[in-house]
């Protein structure tokens, strides 16, 4: 399975492409952060990032698009902007005939670390583990991206399993 992870973000959209290889090892393809311009209009913003998908899509050709939800914004124009963000990537996936999956920060931080609680760096700690990789990743918006990707792989076999059992 090969999984496109998203951190979604109008200023910063993290990426991450992870690969899942025979006995349930993991390979990162590539991670990095789409930027848009915060002087810039928003419908320039979000056609901006919905473009930038729409390559990563079209040049990767994930299976799947794991995105994480944001469920707490203290400040409510981010807020907006980020639910704008996942919505564009959405989309985009959706059109792109990718399955779009979503995950709380909890759900991802347990599937990676173990544990609901953990901060970046276990996070970072631990993605770094499962992807063999010896340098911290960054910036921060594309290490998050993977680990929401490593979520996926980690989850999907189980909800694949229970949708086909529907």
């Amino acid at each position: 399975m090969f999984v496109l992870g998203i951190d979604p973000g109008l200023t910063r959209c993290g990426y991450g492409l992870v690969e899942r290889h025979a006995a349930g090892r993991h390979r990162a393809v590539a991670a990095g952060v789409i930027r848009t311009d915060p002087d810039a209009d928003l419908p320039v913003r979000l056609a901006e990032l919905q473009a930038e998908v729409r390559s990563l899509l079209g040049e990767h050709r994930p299976e799947a698009v794991a995105i994480e939800r944001v469920l707490f914004q203290v400040n409510a124009r981010t807020a907006m902007q980020v639910g704008q963000s996942a919505g564009v990537v959405m989309a985009e996936a959706a059109a792109s005939g990718c399955r779009v999956a979503l995950y709380s920060p909890n759900e991802v931080k347990s599937a990676v670390a173990g544990w609901g609680g953990a901060d970046k760096e276990q996070m970072e700690q631990m993605v770094r583990a499962q992807l063999g990789i010896d340098r911290p990743l960054r910036p921060v918006d594309a290490a998050d991206a993977v680990a929401v990707a490593l979520c996926h792989l980690a989850t999907a076999p189980t909800a694949l399993a229970a949708e086909a059992a529907r």
